[in-house]
């Protein structure tokens, strides 16, 4: 089975414009062409894509994710190395859940200040 670019942008909901970018990066290997040059993605691309967006929108910067798909292929003599990319990404990650989750804390130490605040301020209005 086989995705034109429409296809692929519409189950992936990236735009065209990023998946020719993500390409020219060489984010995405083994794109095939049809005579009349147009992209024509497979199951696999796909797959490169969940991953991609994936790295992406966890923080991996594109540099860091082209080195992680040059690694792969490259062939299996590279899995420890890939499997160390990904462990250093996922204390990366970690680190930044830690910072959202005081970010959290903070957020709702203010809605229970200004909560408090309105609850009195009502109380001494009389409402």
């Amino acid at each position: 089975m086989g995705y034109t670019i429409k296809d692929l942008s519409e189950r992936t909901n990236l735009s065209p414009n990023t998946l020719r970018y993500y390409e020219k990066e060489g984010l995405l290997p083994d794109i095939k062409r049809t005579k009349g040059g147009i992209r024509h993605y497979s199951q696999e691309n796909l797959e490169w894509i969940g991953l991609i967006t994936c790295l992406k929108n966890t923080g991996m910067t594109i540099k860091q994710i082209r080195q992680f798909v040059d690694l792969s292929l490259q062939g299996p003599e590279t899995l420890k190395a890939r499997c160390e990319l990904l462990k250093t990404h996922k204390q990366e990650i970690e680190r930044h859940i830690e910072e959202i989750n005081r970010y959290y804390d903070k957020v709702n130490c203010k809605i229970d200040y200004y909560t408090k605040q309105y609850e009195q301020y009502m109380e001494e209005e009389g409402n």
